[in-house]
C-alpha cells in the first residue's frame, strides 16, 4: 500500500461535516416531534397509536445518539491521522484511518437503520387513515397518486 497521505483523511472533512449536520436535523426534527407527542399525550384518552410512536422515537433517538457519537470518532480519529502522518509515523496512521473509515462506515450503517424506523414511523402514523394498501409499483404503473 502506498504511503498515507495528509490530504486522504483531509478529504474525509467535508463529508463528515455535512454528514454531521443531517444528523443534528433529524435529531431536532424527533425532538420537535417527542415535545408534539407530549402535548398529545396528555391530552388523548386512547393512547395505543402513541405507545406505538413512543417506542420508535425512543429506538430513532438511540440510533442517532450513536451515529452522531460514531460520526464525532470517525471526525477524531482522522485529525489524529493527520498528526500521524504530519509525524511520519506510517503504520499508525494507515491504521487510524482505516479505524476512522470503519467508524464513518458504522455511523452510515445506524443512519441508514434509523431511516428504516422513521418510515415504520409514518407508517404507524398512516395506519389508522389508510384504506388499503398498494405497492409503490402498482402505484407508479396505474399513474394514481392516490
Amino acid at each position: 500500500m502506498n504511503a498515507l497521505s495528509i490530504t486522504t483523511p483531509a478529504l474525509l472533512f467535508p463529508a463528515i461535516t455535512l454528514l454531521m449536520l443531517a444528523y443534528t436535523n433529524r435529531f431536532l426534527a424527533i425532538a420537535s416531534l417527542v415535545r408534539k407527542l407530549h402535548d398529545e399525550y396528555v391530552k388523548v384518552e386512547d393512547r395505543n397509536l402513541l405507545h406505538k410512536q413512543i417506542s420508535n422515537l425512543r429506538t430513532r433517538i438511540s440510533l442517532i445518539r450513536n451515529m452522531q457519537a460514531l460520526g464525532v470518532l470517525s471526525f477524531l480519529l482522522c485529525i489524529i491521522c493527520m498528526y500521524l502522518i504530519f509525524r511520519e509515523f506510517d503504520a499508525a496512521s494507515k491504521w487510524v484511518f482505516a479505524l476512522s473509515l470503519l467508524s464513518l462506515l458504522t455511523s452510515l450503517i445506524f443512519s441508514l437503520f434509523e431511516i428504516i424506523l422513521s418510515t415504520r414511523a409514518i407508517d404507524v402514523e398512516l395506519s389508522d387513515m389508510e384504506l388499503d394498501k398498494r405497492s409503490i409499483f402498482k402505484t407508479i404503473i396505474d399513474g394514481d397518486s392516490n
